[in-house]
């Protein structure tokens, strides 16, 4: 198995994987968008294929062609997993998925739930998490169908990317605020928390369940854990700020960062357990102070 088809190689986890595997020793080739991005891809070492994950056929051509296929472009079209689902039924070829840990979102406003951390895909979830969950699931009942098929959950990611972006979304937008309004927030009390991993170390996990899971396989990546009162309160301090931490509203977070960045990405808990990859893969992440890096 040494040719790997990536989806989202422009993006933070996709940039990150695909440089990782190229050094693991894969041939990777990779969708771009656009002509431009296809020049910069190639300088890494990453052959390209430029076009659309709606283009039906050239997702045939490339899935056939192809021994692997992660994707890490999209965790909310179902129409596209569908198509990849029904492309690679009954080719024994393996499919990573990414997800994203707001799939435990509990839209909490900045309070501490004292939930059990999950391990496996929840069974209580939010409506606006529901899609998610129902594709994340379908990729792991793929496993029945001749596919081996293994979903990959991150949660809050940090760390410099080794691709072409280099942020990550959610601290970079905490930081961002922070100049914006001169303060560091947190909604509520931010006592909210979430797990975290660096993007090194998240990579990583994808080559070793390209080359260890079984068919079927769900995998939370984690190696921290802070609240968000935490975070706010290190940003205060790198910035050099000398204002308190501001405690936003509901109202005020969801103008600031619409209603999906304030409920999930900034309000909710969002815990998770890694313990699953570590026992199965031998995971062994490096980086466990995201506090000190960001």
């Amino acid at each position: 198995m040494k040719h790997i088809f990536l989806t989202g190689v422009t993006g933070y986890i996709g940039g990150s994987v695909a440089v990782k595997l190229v050094a693991a020793g894969y041939s990777v080739t990779a969708l771009v968008r656009q002509p431009a991005d296809a020049v910069r891809v190639q300088a890494m070492g990453i052959q390209t294929v430029t076009g659309s994950i709606q283009d039906p056929a050239l997702l045939r051509r490339e899935l056939q062609a192809a021994d692997a296929f992660i994707n890490t472009a999209t965790a909310d079209d179902p129409y596209f997993i569908a198509l990849v689902l029904d492309i690679l039924a009954r080719t024994g070829k393996t499919f990573i998925q990414t997800s994203g840990s707001s799939i435990v979102a509990d839209k909490a406003a900045g309070a501490f739930a004292a939930e059990t951390p999950l391990e496996d895909l929840p069974t209580t979830v939010i409506l606006e998490k529901t899609g998610r969950v129902a594709i994340d699931r379908a990729v792991v009942d793929a496993a029945q169908n001749g596919i081996r098929s293994i979903v990959i959950c991150p949660p809050m990611v940090y760390g410099q990317g080794l691709g072409l972006k280099t942020d990550s979304i959610q601290v970079p937008a905490l930081y961002a605020t922070a100049r914006q309004l001169g303060q560091s927030v947190v909604i509520g009390e931010g006592r909210n928390i979430w797990s975290n991993v660096h993007i090194e170390d998240l990579a990583d996990l994808y080559v070793l369940a390209l080359e260890k899971a079984k068919a079927g396989s769900f995998f939370y990546a984690e190696n921290g854990l802070n609240s968000l009162a935490e975070i706010a309160a290190t940003i205060r301090r790198r910035s050099g700020l000398t204002t308190p931490v501001r405690q936003l509203t509901m109202d005020e977070a969801t103008a600031l960062w619409g209603a999906e960045g304030a409920h999930t990405g900034f309000g909710s808990n969002s815990w998770l357990l890694a313990d699953k990859a570590r026992r199965e893969l031998g995971w062994a992440p490096r980086y466990a102070d995201m506090l000190a890096v960001i």
